[in-house]
């Protein structure tokens, strides 16, 4: 077990990444952070909150102290009295939960900053209530050398949200040559993903896996073979139909889940099926599951809110990969959300810019940003309606893809760095503006419950309502 002093957080953190750098054993959760400056926010008290911990199945009324970033003292609220001038933030009527986590993102930073940089990414975040987030590799250059991995963590280490980083599977996203993938992993890549472009080549897939497997690491699938596809980002179906196109059918993901369900089973590596959209995808990854293949599915909060119907209503915005789809499907991945075949929830947030989504819908680039909006859709559309509790929607979205990718947060315990959200479930509020450099999303304007008041990482205060 490692312990660090440092000057500053910003420092430890590039600390923390250069020794992830030089061994390959080391994990995230192996170190722990003993800060010896004292920083604003980094003293406070938190009281009379309701914690909601998955990892610890806590749910209660707290007073928290925070100390030197880390929390120092969980107690009953009303116990704790404010010491040594400390700050004191009163949280009652508010939920207190594990900072959220996203296990898909894309920053687009290098290579398309117009649309996203680390920076306004990890506003975007903050605002979300997220103090971890997993950038995806298909940047400019492709996160698929340590050169390129490493001058990128360097970079995210020094914005206020914990940015982990993914690598490519193949080299050039080409899905021919495969990268160094152990060596990646000694730099810091926390899993591998060709993330927007299948791997079409099932016999290298197989050996990437074994690879990922033999590194206790996630390899993560975008699953979608174009060999189906005319037109993407639009579900083959009657609003296809309408507006003329062919679009994307479901068989489309489901062909390469059913095979790489088959190749996750038999590697024994810890796959997830990324943004999953189809029921039928769904079925076979529980399916697979309780014949023992380590698999992990992602739902959006889009996925399960939208259908392609909003394509007619919403064009450009509505239009991402794989598609929205059918109410049947809408409702097959809630179902996989309740009875835990699907087990993470994440955003796929993909900026871009307000000249790109202008173009006509069969030109402009498919995705939505997500990260502001996720928590509000979550509560919204899954536990206001009794799909999921409040405590099972946060375990989704904190401890699950923490544990996964062995990431130092996701729960809340003396000891453990303060990275928290502060959120009323019942506040209502509309996105109208947002924090990220782009403005791509469908759901401006909607009326949402849950509002993010507070989001704390390492004990400092990134984002106030």
């Amino acid at each position: 077990m490692f312990q660090i002093d440092c000057l500053n957080g910003k420092l430890l953190f590039f600390i923390f990444h250069s020794i992830i750098h030089n061994s390959s054993q080391i994990r995230y959760t192996d170190i722990t952070y003993n800060y010896d400056f004292l920083q604003e926010d980094l003293f406070m008290l938190i009281k009379n909150g309701f914690l909601i911990d998955p990892a610890s199945d806590t749910e209660r009324l707290v007073d928290l102290r925070i100390t030197d970033g880390l929390i120092q003292t969980l107690a009953d609220a009303g116990t704790l009295t404010p010491e040594n001038g400390e700050d004191e933030l009163d949280a009652a009527g508010l939920m207190i939960s594990p900072g959220l986590v996203d296990t898909h993102i894309h920053f687009r930073d290098p290579g398309f900053t117009y649309k996203e940089d680390l920076h306004t990414g990890s506003l975007a975040a903050a605002a979300g209530g997220f103090t971890s987030v997993i950038c995806m590799a298909n940047t400019s250059p492709v996160i698929d050398s340590v050169p390129v991995l490493k001058e990128l963590m360097e970079r995210e280490a020094l914005e206020d949200i914990h940015i982990f980083q993914a690598a490519a599977v193949s080299c050039g996203l080409k899905g021919e040559e495969m990268t160094s993938m152990k060596e990646l992993a000694a730099a810091g890549a926390c899993g591998f993903t060709d993330d927007g472009i299948p791997l079409k080549n099932a016999a290298f897939l197989y050996k990437a896996m074994e690879e990922a497997k033999a590194l206790d690491l996630p390899i993560s699938l975008h699953e979608e073979d174009p060999a189906f596809i005319e037109t993407n980002g639009i579900n083959h179906g009657p609003v296809s139909d309408a507006l003329g196109i062919y679009g994307s059918p479901s068989i489309a993901e489901e062909s390469l889940v059913a095979r790489d369900c088959l190749l996750a089973l038999r590697s024994g590596a810890q796959v997830v099926i990324q943004h999953i959209s189809s029921g039928q995808s769904v079925e076979l990854v529980r399916t697979f599951k309780a014949m023992g293949a380590n698999l992990h599915a992602e739902a959006t909060p889009h996925h399960f809110t939208l259908t392609d119907e909003a394509v007619l209503k919403y064009g450009s915005l509505a239009k991402m990969n794989p598609p929205l789809r059918t109410e049947n499907d809408r409702l097959a991945i809630i179902e996989g959300l309740k009875d835990g075949t699907i087990d993470l929830i994440a955003t796929d947030h993909a900026p871009h810019s307000t000249e790109e989504k202008s173009r006509p819908i069969t030109q402009t680039p498919s995705g939505i940003i997500g990260l502001e909006t996720s928590l509000a859709l979550g509560i919204t559309s899954l536990v206001r309606p009794g799909h999921l509790t409040l405590s099972q929607l946060i375990e989704k979205m904190t401890i699950n893809p923490a544990s996964l990718y062995h990431l130092p947060c996701g729960s809340v315990a003396e000891g453990k760095s303060a990275d928290l959200v502060l959120f009323d479930p019942n506040e209502k509020w509309i996105p109208e503006t947002y924090a990220s450099k782009s403005s791509n999303s469908p759901f401006t304007g909607w009326e949402l419950y849950g509002k993010v008041k507070y989001t704390i990482c390492d004990g400092k205060i990134v984002y106030k309502d």
